[in-house]
């Protein structure tokens, strides 16, 4: 049986308006949350500093809504153009959701920290991301 050109371009169109429906109804699920932060020491040569920030990153993972904690420093890898290790101190963060990061922001465990190792850094950037 030939094939005719027109139900082929009609199946096309129905097919894309089919899909079209399909995605603009289906709001794309939101993932986790991963907080990642990166800290620049005041006194970069001061081991003590260092590991008292590492100390007090650490405490962060008592917050009940934090799901994972990793704390570390600048790696030896290769030296690029893209690569960025002139912080002294990381955390990565990951919860579950917005309103999880919310609470863990507001969290006295999260204030007491700051109170208490805010003098530590000269420069704090942070890159907030949800998993898709």
């Amino acid at each position: 049986m030939p094939v005719n050109r027109r139900d082929v371009v009609k199946g096309v169109a129905l097919g894309a308006a089919a899909m079209s429906a399909g995605s603009a109804s289906a709001a794309p699920a939101a993932g986790k949350v991963v907080h990642h932060v990166f800290f620049w020491l005041k006194n970069p040569g001061s081991t003590a500093d260092r590991d008292a920030l590492i100390a007090g990153v650490r405490g962060l993972g008592k917050v009940e809504v934090v799901r994972s904690l990793e704390v570390g420093v600048p790696a030896s890898t290769e030296q690029r153009d893209v690569v960025d290790s002139s912080f002294h101190v990381s955390e990565m963060l990951v919860f579950d959701n917005v309103a999880d990061q919310k609470t863990y922001q507001d969290h006295p465990v999260h204030k007491d920290f700051i109170a208490k190792c805010g003098h530590l850094w000269g420069k704090v950037v942070v890159y907030d991301m949800v998993t898709v």
